[in-house]
């Protein structure tokens, strides 16, 4: 990637390269900006909730701080107290601030993409989105979302699919 690129293009080629690197077909969605928050984007454009997922940063309480990225179903709540909190393999977990989303992945909230993660940051996928016919994850950007089949959480190297890593609806 060139120095010259600002980090939004990066990040979009970034996203570009791993999705051709997947070999799945995938749909890039482009959104209003204003409407990148879950809810918001599927009532705007018709997307159901439930085929939709967040990807959501949490991190370690202690130092050093250990961050992970999870992704779950928009109609569940991740369970960090017992799930994430067990699969990461330390007692203390809280949800990384958007300054600290932004600082550690160069993404907005309601932009965050599992697609242009940094490289050796742990990805956690609840199992309940490997049903769904296809899932809506953010695009890199508050400007996009991306439409792909959940096959891409298993081809995507660093991703492991947990068992009820989330709770609900």
């Amino acid at each position: 990637m060139s120095d010259d690129m600002d980090d939004g293009a990066k990040i979009d080629q970034r996203v570009r390269e791993v999705l051709q690197g997947l070999g799945l077909p995938y749909e890039v969605v482009p959104i209003d900006p204003a409407y990148a928050d879950t809810a918001q984007f599927c009532e705007r454009y018709g997307f159901p909730m439930e085929q939709s997922a967040n990807t959501i940063i949490v991190g370690s309480k202690k130092e050093p701080r250990q961050y992970a990225a999870c992704v779950v179903k928009a109609t569940m709540r991740l369970d960090v107290n017992h799930a994430v909190r067990k699969v990461m393999g330390v007692s203390r977990l809280s949800f990384a601030t958007a300054e600290e989303t932004m600082a550690l992945t160069g993404m907005m909230i309601g932009g965050v993409t599992i697609f242009a993660l940094p490289e050796g940051l742990p990805i956690y996928v609840d199992d309940s989105l490997m049903s769904c016919p296809y899932v809506i994850l953010g695009g890199g950007s508050r400007s996009s979302k991306i439409k792909i089949a959940p096959e891409a959480f298993a081809r995507l190297p660093g991703a492991r699919i947990i068992v009820a890593l989330a709770v609900g609806p």
